[in-house]
């Protein structure tokens, strides 16, 4: 079973979301999907200061299975890279909320956050997959 943290908010398309602050927020893949994808290679992350709008693609990652892209739970711009994932992108499998995150970012719009799903849904909608 997949491990799905209290605190964050989830997608169906399997990120999560950490707030950090008023508009600032903490993106990565969650548990079930870094256990989908298997053995994590690379990952493509945009540039800090990239503009991203929710629902649209902002990077991919590959791991020995497929490529996958990396959707945006909300739109914003991004503040900050996880230098980790550069050298060490395995960390997404052994580490998916803490260590292994993607990218920090300024949200365009905090209630965005409204529209995607606390642990409790996103359990039962992996659990429906």
């Amino acid at each position: 079973m997949s491990k799905v943290p209290e605190n964050l908010k989830y997608s169906k398309e399997h990120e999560w979301v950490q707030t950090l602050g008023e508009s600032k927020v903490r993106i990565g893949i969650t548990d079930y999907a870094q256990g989908s994808l298997g053995d994590i290679v690379y990952i493509d992350a945009p540039d800090e200061g990239t503009k991203v709008t929710k629902d649209e693609s902002f990077g991919t990652i590959e791991s020995v299975k497929a490529v996958s892209d990396i959707f945006a739970p909300i739109g914003g711009s991004i503040s900050s890279i996880n230098d980790t994932i550069n050298d060490n992108p395995e960390v997404v499998n052994s580490d998916p909320y803490e260590k292994g995150w993607l990218i920090e970012m300024e949200a365009t719009d905090a209630s965005e956050l409204d529209g995607l799903l606390d642990a409790a849904a996103y359990q039962e909608y992996i659990d429906s997959l």
